[in-house]
């Protein structure tokens, strides 16, 4: 019987199988870096894309934050200019509203009727002075509730008094001064009809 001796080859294998497995084990820890250093640079990409998009987003919001503090500004301005407006519109108005309490005044005032004291709060006219009857007052007051300007026109006081010598009424009231194209209200109607009644 003839013997052979297989160790060499045996051992031959092993160390074939070593070599295989060493370069096996090579490639894959090649693999493991590639994959390690791929995701890392995608990772770095997506971090600076990232930051990219944050510093433009400050960049946009630092000028979003400008463009509302001008357009609070301007609306500041607007409405501080609307209140000068409506102050001087205000003004116009009550200026043009005295012009026609007098010219009413002079044209309501019957004979015999002397104005002492005209005093205005708001809407409401005061007004005092002398008549020679107590009819004459009654005259002045329907005709200031009458007028476009006027209306509800109250007698506070009438009294006996001397004027120069003369026996005359001294009388008080008062008289709400409108604009001529205001609606009047439902009391101010009913206490027109009344003074006209």
């Amino acid at each position: 019987m003839i013997r052979i001796n297989l160790l060499p080859y045996r051992e031959m294998q092993r160390a074939a199988r070593l070599r295989q497995f060493s370069v096996l084990l090579g490639f894959v820890a090649l693999a493991a870096i590639g994959v390690i250093v791929v995701g890392y640079l995608s990772w770095d990409a997506r971090i600076q894309i990232q930051a990219h998009s944050n510093d433009y987003l400050k960049t946009e919001i630092a000028k979003l934050d400008k463009d509302i503090a001008v357009i609070k500004e301007l609306k500041e301005q607007t409405a501080a200019l609307l209140s000068r407006k409506q102050v001087v519109e205000s003004l116009q108005t009550n200026r043009a509203s005295v012009v026609h309490l007098l010219d009413e005044l002079v044209r309501d005032l019957p004979d015999g009727v002397y104005l002492r004291s005209i005093k205005q709060a708001g809407t409401v006219i005061s007004l005092q002075g002398y008549a020679q009857s107590s009819a004459r007052v009654s005259t002045l007051m329907r005709a200031l509730d009458a007028s476009p300007w006027l209306e509800g026109s109250q007698l506070i006081e009438i009294k006996s008094a001397m004027l120069k010598g003369n026996p005359a009424q001294e009388f008080s009231l008062t008289v709400n001064l409108v604009q001529p194209n205001a609606e009047p209200t439902h009391k101010d109607t009913n206490n027109k009809k009344e003074a006209k009644s």
